[in-house]
């Protein structure tokens, strides 16, 4: 039975750290710096978890590698068979050529496609957060914005850096139930201060959208738009996490944006279209992989000249995305919800040989493993594909061979997943990250403007708030009653901080690089959207400290 000692290294806490924080810098300055490929990087990275576990928390050798093991089973289920999923719906669209359709149809909403890109990313990546989480978003948005022809690097980093605001209340407010258990605090309460927290920074994220796709010229032509977006989704986020229901926030407030944008678009049109600017980043990665091979743009183009679709067309088109919101609205009515989520159907067990504590000597709940196959969103999204074969009218032998197809295109993707996953695992079981969470709870009255790390260093390694949530959500807690902070304000920080490092989470940026085409090229879309992500945690940080004063104090509930 392994119990981590949290300052094992001479009884420094600050010596500790240093060290337990070699592998996520080693994992970063490969990735972005030395620019190896994200899987290469992730397996470096695991490898110097463990050796740090053994030698330095003196972690059994058999503990640290099932704990390992444990992760990448972890990253493959149910992470990347949500993914893995996700992109064959959408790969069957296009093998049968009705994503062509949708990408038409958008057009028609806007001929501009920076409102379309803004439409894509933030308000139905919003959706796809609410509805399902674990990297769906990115994987399908990051397709869509291809498909309306936006270059591949910018179509990974607009997916990503939309991938925001909506992530603490994703999959049904999953992180903020899992952050209410394990912190103590009300479920309600929680909602209501994290719904006092994202949604300031959601105002500004559409514009940055644009900010990436077009600069500065192009903000300004598009900003009636993308101001409208960001502060109806602000506002509809703050009002159903504090007077309605924290599982319906991001659905309402994604429906409520899209909603006021089209709205806006019937009396407004920017008055200058879009030319997308030249940039030899750009120039990597494929438009689009279908049974016949690459689609440049320009064959897109050259198709679309001589398209007429029919409203038949259209219907088919959007349908397998309509059957993946109606299954899982289906997954949560009263009485389904509770079937598909009994436990008899979703067995949980202890992983074989892992025996674990915490740091306190209570039984680490790391080595249960839940086997959640009939409520997983990757299930469902098995179930939308199936349903939509006879709808799109894709025959079973093409349906099956895109199945496939997708397990070759994504092989990259799914080695870092797991091989993350798995450093995760490591650190965790080991001490490393509690280590870490520790040594920044010890800042006293400065925990405030640290607490959103904590949560961005939680899903920066794990790739989800909910991981990041059940990982620091005590520590936060009682850090803040140790400061002298309200605990809900640094419990709620945690999840609010969390969402900012789902951008240069490596499974998420291995997602986005093999949607678009650009596998092995993921140091160069962390490059982008790291300054992004540290903009907002700045920003996060300023936010949370000034709500523990009586600056703005009076903001929380």
């Amino acid at each position: 039975m392994y119990q981590p000692v949290l300052d094992s290294l001479g009884g420094s806490l600050l010596l500790t750290s240093l060290v337990a924080m070699l592998p996520l810098v080693v994992l970063f300055v490969l990735i972005g710096a030395v620019r190896l490929t994200a899987w290469k990087a992730g397996l470096i990275a695991l490898a110097l978890a463990l050796i740090v576990a053994v030698a330095v928390y003196r972690m059994p050798v058999g503990q640290a590698l099932l704990a390992g093991t444990e992760g990448a089973a972890f990253g493959f289920f149910p992470i990347l068979w949500v993914v893995i999923n996700a992109i064959w719906v959408y790969n069957m669209t296009v093998v049968t050529g009705h994503f062509d359709v949708l990408r038409r149809s958008f057009a028609k909403v806007s001929s501009d496609r920076r409102i379309q890109a803004v439409i894509i990313a933030f308000c139905f990546g919003a959706l796809l957060e609410a509805l399902a989480g674990f990297g769906t978003p990115v994987a399908i948005t990051s397709v869509m914005l291809l498909a309306i022809g936006i270059k591949p690097l910018k179509a990974a980093v607009v997916a990503l850096v939309a991938n925001t605001a909506p992530v603490a209340f994703g999959a049904l407010a999953v992180p903020i139930t899992t952050l209410a258990k394990v912190s103590g605090q009300d479920e309600h309460l929680l909602s209501s201060m994290v719904g006092r927290q994202t949604p300031l920074l959601a105002v500004i994220v559409p514009v940055i959208l644009v900010l990436i796709l077009d600069g500065k010229k192009g903000v300004l032509q598009t900003l009636p738009a993308t101001l409208t977006c960001g502060i109806v989704f602000s506002l509809a986020q703050f009002v159903t996490s504090n007077f309605i229901s924290a599982q319906l926030t991001d659905i309402v407030a994604a429906l409520v944006a899209a909603l006021a944008v089209v709205l806006l678009l019937r009396v407004w049109q920017p008055r200058h279209a879009y030319v997308p600017r030249p940039d030899a980043d750009d120039e990597a990665g494929t438009s689009q992989v279908s049974e016949s091979g690459v689609r440049t743009p320009e064959e897109m183009a050259e198709a679309d000249r001589t398209a007429h679709d029919t409203t038949g067309d259209v219907v088919r088109a959007y349908a397998p995305y309509g059957i993946i919101v109606a299954l899982f609205v289906i997954t949560q009515l009263p009485g389904i919800k509770d079937l598909i989520a009994h436990e008899a159907l979703n067995p949980s067990f202890q992983w074989p040989g892992l025996h674990l504590l915490d740091a306190a000597g209570e039984p680490s709940t790391i080595p249960t493993f839940k086997l959640d196959v009939p409520a997983s969103a990757g299930t469902w999204l098995v179930i939308a594909g199936l349903i939509s074969i006879p709808v799109i009218g894709i025959s079973p032998r093409r349906a099956w061979k895109a199945y496939t197809g997708t397990y070759v295109q994504l092989a990259a993707a799914i080695v870092t997943v797991m091989a993350v996953l798995s450093l995760a695992y490591v650190m965790n079981a080991s001490g490393q990250t509690s280590t870490l969470g520790t040594w920044l709870a010890a800042s006293g009255g400065l925990f405030a403007l640290l607490s959103p790390i904590l949560g961005w260093i939680g899903v920066a390694v794990t790739g989800s708030d909910t991981s990041a949530n059940s990982l620091f959500g005590a520590l936060q807690t009682s850090a803040g009653q140790q400061a002298g902070i309200e605990p809900l304000l640094t419990a709620s920080a945690n999840s609010s901080g969390g969402v900012l490092g789902k951008m240069i989470s490596p499974q998420n940026l291995a997602i986005a690089a093999a949607a678009v085409g650009l596998a092995g090229k993921e140091g160069e879309i962390l490059r982008r959207v790291l300054p992004w992500s540290i903009i907002f945690l700045v920003l996060m940080c300023l936010i949370v400290f000034l709500q523990s004063t009586p600056v703005l104090g009076w903001m929380i509930p």
